[in-house]
């Protein structure tokens, strides 16, 4: 495989009532959007990697028509939790909900046809100047682990010339770029690709695409893609 896809905050709720259109029109119909665009670009053997904030459910039996939407998109999927995927508890009944062809990260990686992916939640990374709040240090503390644990589980399953790719929810580095502990890991474990999500409404100065220390960082929110799933080479 010498290319995948990404996007990621699809926010989905076709069972709770949260419309994506309160903010602003480029919201309307947005879930056929990205579903037509998707499957027009993925075939069967393609990679489709949804970096987070998939369904506003609040429990499983809430997101069942929004993992329906995801099993009906072309190609094989790639998850990872983001901060309003509340109904992200167990992921041994989540991998039995979605079932074939949607692959479930958490502290783990899978590889295809020569890239392994790594991925976990992540956490937002303190701003210059700011004092991070306790139980925010907390959290993005255990999330640093899981990378952690995620990519020393990739280290199995990397072969020779495979490229390896982390999948994060929240941006790997706070809004100026600074080093932070997941780039850092980054780095140590010569990723080369980090796909993200979370940031929404303007587009960032430096654009969607960064290289740092050689790794190159993507934003993939699906409002700042136009709902429409990119192509990521490696």
């Amino acid at each position: 495989m010498k290319k995948f896809f990404a996007i990621s905050d699809l926010h989905l709720s076709f069972q709770v009532d949260k419309p994506m259109n309160v903010f602003g029109e480029s919201w309307d119909g947005y879930e056929e959007r990205i579903k037509n665009d998707w499957n027009l670009k993925l075939g069967s053997d393609d990679i489709g990697v949804i970096a987070g904030d998939i369904s506003w459910a609040m429990n499983m039996n809430e997101a069942v028509l929004d993992f329906d939407y995801i099993k009906s998109l072309n190609g094989k999927k790639i998850i990872v939790r983001g901060n309003h995927d509340y109904w992200w508890k167990s992921v041994t009944k989540i991998r039995e909900a979605l079932g074939e062809n949607v692959y479930v990260l958490q502290n783990d990686a899978i590889r295809f046809d020569g890239v392994v992916f790594a991925g976990t939640r992540g956490w937002r990374v303190p701003e210059r100047y700011h004092t991070q709040k306790p139980e925010d240090k907390k959290i993005l503390e255990r999330e640093v682990v899981r990378l952690e644990l995620a990519l020393k589980d990739a280290k199995t399953k990397m072969q020779a010339g495979d490229k390896l790719v982390v999948v994060l929810h929240y941006p790997p580095f706070n809004s100026v770029k600074d080093d932070s502990a997941f780039t850092k890991l980054c780095e140590d474990h010569k990723v080369d690709i980090c796909v993200y999500g979370h940031l929404h409404g303007r587009m960032p100065k430096d654009g969607l695409r960064v290289e740092k220390k050689g790794i190159r960082y993507i934003l993939t929110s699906c409002d700042l893609l136009q709902h429409k799933i990119i192509e990521v080479g490696v």
